[in-house]
């Protein structure tokens, strides 16, 4: 079980909170084994961005499971903030210094369509902005219309193609501007 200093935050009436967990701990790998299943699935093969586990951990950027009360972790979520020297040439003018890209979030099949996908994106982004990053990057695909949709109603824009998947028609990038939205604002409109 993940330790009581690591909840950072609880949502909702179903008590979903958070939990700080390395990228690499067991329960978060579990997720993330599951995230790349589903890529298979979809898409034939894995996410081959390169991954630090490092990047994920306070201050350069935060892993987060969600956690339900007599259940456990649902769900999991990053963010890795990105700097001058981090960021590819070829990606130099679409990303930017203090942008947060976030990174493999994922809701258990058996407990979706509950807002729980949401509820982690906000705290994702809270926390991005709180700890001094502008923008919130992330990359998705044509093949997951549910996420494209997610992000949309988020107020997520289109970006260019960012990384290894630049080159590639299935990918989908988008960008929301965190200092519009600095206390992430949960009250905001959905669009």
């Amino acid at each position: 079980m993940l330790p009581a200093t690591g909840i950072i935050g609880r949502v909702g009436n179903a008590g979903l909170s958070f939990a700080v967990a390395a990228y690499d701990d067991p329960a978060s790998v579990r997720f993330i084994d599951a995230v790349q299943a589903f890529y298979r699935e979809r898409y034939g093969g894995v996410d081959r961005t390169p991954v630090d586990p490092a990047e994920f951990a306070p201050p350069r950027g935060l892993f987060l499971l969600g956690v339900l009360p007599d259940v456990g972790p649902v769900c999991c979520g990053g963010w890795r903030r990105l700097t001058a020297t981090a960021i590819p040439v070829a990606d130099r003018g679409v990303l930017r210094p203090r942008d947060a890209e976030i990174k493999r979030m994922w809701v258990d099949p058996a407990h979706r369509r509950r807002g729980l996908a949401l509820a982690l994106l906000d705290e994702l982004e809270r926390t991005a902005a709180a700890a001094g990053c502008r923008r919130a990057v992330l990359e998705t695909g044509t093949r997951q219309p549910e996420a494209e949709a997610l992000y949309r109603r988020r107020g997520y824009r289109p970006l260019p193609n960012f990384g290894v998947h630049r080159d590639e028609p299935d990918s989908t990038c988008f960008t929301r501007d965190l200092a519009a939205d600095p206390l992430g604002d949960r009250d905001a409109p959905r669009g």
